[in-house]
């Protein structure tokens, strides 16, 4: 640990995770971390949502509301809690209760909040001196049975004036209600100035239909179920007269425009009673160029409508008739044309449950400014309550203010895995493949997560986490530092346990590839040579596989029943068996070259030969690992997360051992009966492939390493060999 020797004040650093951070030991660190240079914050901001955090605290932090927590709402946040309380570095124990002492009283801000916590303890009916955050939470019980708590919304309770009370209620179930802090529903200013103005206009409407009732109502009371009657078959008589203007137009379309024999005919033998449906799709009546319609020639469908039109509408304007023209049907419509358009400008529907006359009362009555004044009573308290609202925020701040600087500062809780600490963003722990991931951290947005995470240099796997106990889904990325990663792919199921001990079934969506250890990197190359020989194998022999079935079956089709034997061509498999022989015989060679050449080495040269051969293969893999997993950051995976780091949260690879753990056997001898078998052509395939790698690596390097001073003799001997069996040259002339 190191302090600042710059002006100012003296901040002391400390190195965490591989990089330098300021270091908060002390209350007066909280107290002046405004004069901290913003650069040297590991967090610029962070959500207030979706993390191991009490919201309460975060909300209260975030002045301006937008989700983010921010540097400057940090400051403000410890300059008002440091200004409060008199022993600032109790504020980093976190505790959850408060000494009442312990209130600096000496600020004008302390003497509020200490004369709040006293009346929260009166209301709740404890003698003690201290207050905890359970104590300042419970909003309900702190105003349990008090007239006015200064939220602005009164409640039955906040008068004894029985009329009231019944208003109060009245006007929460016609306008809406409002939870008083007591946890009693009630009303507010606004829903009491609705709810009279809702009488009022109810009334006015009403009035409006007395003044003009003999336009409104053409049919007196009947109006309203006239007009309903007439809408019922207001298309089908409109139809009616446009099929006997067709036949006004052309009386050969006559029998084309009425219902035809064939209709009626294709449904007779049926229960005409049960074919209504159909029936009902014909004509209201037959047509004429005369275009009256008949009031006792009705389809039987449509019959009980329309005499309902006939006895509220018809009769009372018609009242000998035997039909009606279009004519006067349109002017039957247009009686409606006030009744309508009063209906439209109706006001007041709140209120109409209660009837006109109980409308008329209340507005006769006019209670509103003795209600009014109740809500005026309660507003004079709302300083009183909000000052013991920032009780609550006093011990919501004094409980979780440092460990939120230990996350947004330091990142202590996150590397402090051996004291049992996780950083607020971790949701969990993820088992799956024989591994139990420590790190995983709930995913807001997907699509967020498309490049950003890349970057971070880790294996990551993306999950979709459901609960059946809960009825709830959500998305995780979990870190994975150690293990193999052979098997790990989309689809693979596993179970995810939040930190509240539920377990929800997890299943990986995306796999974002990375070296997860050294060891994993020293025999990649090696599993690639097996994969691709394997593949290779498999190719070939499906290849042949599907070409022995596509002989067979053209030999099927192409032979007589009874198939002709393909003479034995004992030319081909000598050629075949020739070739293998010769494969066989160069390796042996190339083996016996290198055995030869190995028998005259010293044994600790042989085996610097074959470790070098191996750092060779392995080597490149080995160092390419090392850098990604030195430089593997888990800033990038956050900020995608919506956190803004300012700095890197190194995972190096002593860290990573400790956010995932392998499931480790004790070592026995157990014989198991289901055990499958390797065949022994496989383990000998296996063996001649790693046989030939090392060959050609010890081929190589004995071939051109000089240094250690060994030469292929056989390769020296045939050059000196060669050059003695040469015909010696003629001496050169020389040249003056």
């Amino acid at each position: 640990m190191a302090k600042n020797q710059t002006k100012g004040y003296p901040w002391k650093y400390c190195s965490l995770g591989g990089v330098v951070r300021v270091n908060i030991t002390s209350g007066e660190d909280i107290a002046h971390l405004g004069e901290l240079d913003q650069k040297l914050w590991t967090v610029l901001s962070c959500p207030t949502k979706d993390l191991a955090f009490d919201e309460r605290t975060l909300q209260l932090i975030d002045a301006d509301g937008d989700g983010r927590v921010r540097v400057q709402e940090v400051v403000a946040a410890a300059q008002w809690l440091t200004a409060v309380v008199k022993d600032k570095d109790a504020i980093l124990k976190g505790d959850s209760v408060l000494k009442l002492d312990g209130i600096n009283t000496e600020c004008e801000a302390g003497q509020k909040l200490y004369k709040s916590a006293r009346q929260i303890l009166e209301h709740l009916g404890l003698d003690k001196d201290e207050i905890s955050v359970d104590d300042a939470s419970d909003s309900v019980a702190i105003f349990a049975g008090t007239k006015f708590n200064g939220d602005g919304v009164i409640t039955p309770i906040s008068t004894d004036d029985e009329a009231l009370k019944t208003l109060i209620a009245e006007i929460a179930d016609k306008i809406g209600s409002a939870t008083d802090r007591c946890g009693e529903p009630g009303v507010t200013a606004e829903q009491i100035e609705a709810f009279y103005a809702a009488l009022a206009e109810y009334a006015a409407w009403q009035d409006a239909a007395e003044a003009g009732k003999k336009e409104i109502f053409p049919y007196g009371d009947n109006t309203a179920a006239a007009l309903a009657a007439c809408e019922a078959v207001k298309d089908k008589v409109a139809d009616y007269f446009m099929r006997c203007k067709l036949i006004r137009f052309d009386e050969a379309v006559a029998d084309a425009v009425d219902v035809s024999v064939e209709r009626v005919g294709a449904i007779s033998d049926h229960n005409l009673a049960t074919q209504s449906e159909e029936i009902a799709t014909y004509p209201l009546a037959r047509p004429t160029k005369e275009g009256v319609l008949p009031f006792d020639a009705i389809n039987p469908a449509w019959q009980a409508q329309f005499a309902a039109v006939k006895a509220l509408a018809l009769d009372a304007d018609f009242p000998k008739a035997a039909g009606i023209t279009e004519e006067q049907w349109a002017g039957v419509l247009a009686k409606f044309g006030a009744y309508t358009a009063w209906l439209a400008d109706k006001k007041g529907a709140a209120v109409e449950a209660l009837g006109l006359d109980e409308v008329r009362a209340q507005l006769k009555a006019d209670r509103k400014a003795d209600l009014l004044a109740l809500v005026d009573a309660d507003l004079a308290l709302e300083e009183e309550s909000k000052s013991i609202d920032d009780v609550k925020k006093l011990m919501l701040y004094y409980r979780d203010f440092a460990k939120l600087l230990r996350n947004y500062v330091l990142f202590t809780d996150f590397y402090g895995r051996a004291a049992g600490t996780r950083g607020i963003f971790e949701v969990g722990k993820l088992y799956i493949d024989e591994r139990c991931c420590d790190l995983c951290i709930k995913i807001s947005d997907m699509g967020a997560h498309a490049d950003m995470p890349k970057l971070s240099g880790m294996f990551l796997l993306y999950c979709k986490c459901t609960s059946k106990v809960k009825g709830e889904t959500m998305d995780i990325v979990a870190v994975m530092t150690d293990g193999k990663t052979a098997d790990l792919r989309p689809g693979k199921n596993g179970l995810f346990y939040d930190l509240d001990g539920g377990d929800w079934d997890a299943v990986i969506t995306k796999v974002v590839e990375n070296p997860i250890n050294l060891k994993e990197a020293f025999w990649s190359p090696y599993r690639k040579v097996a994969r691709f020989v394997s593949e290779k194998i498999d190719k070939a022999a499906a290849e042949k596989d599907a070409d022995a079935m596509a002989k067979l079956t053209a030999a099927a089709d192409s032979k007589p029943a009874e198939a002709v034997k393909q003479p034995f061509d004992i030319a081909k498999y000598v050629g075949i068996f020739a070739a293998v022989g010769m494969a066989i015989g160069a390796i042996g060679v190339a083996l016996g070259s290198i055995g030869k050449t190995l028998s005259e080495m010293a044994w600790w040269k042989i085996l610097i030969v074959i470790v070098a051969v191996m750092l060779l293969i392995s080597g490149p893999a080995c160092f390419i690992a090392w850098r990604k997993l030195r430089k593997r950051n888990l800033g990038p995976v956050l900020n995608a997360n919506g956190w803004a780091i300012n700095s890197k949260a190194l995972v190096n690879i002593l860290f990573g051992k400790k956010l995932t753990s392998v499931a480790k056997y004790p070592k026995l001898k157990l014989e198991d009966p289901y055990a499958q078998r390797t065949p022994w052509w496989r383990k000998c395939l296996r063996w001649l492939i790693i046989l030939l790698v090392v060959a050609f690596g010890v081929g190589y390097f004995t071939d051109n390493l000089k240094w250690m001073g060994i030469e292929r003799k056989a390769k020296v001997k045939a050059e000196v060999e060669a050059v003695e069996e040469a015909p010696a040259e003629p001496a050169a002339e020389e040249v003056e």
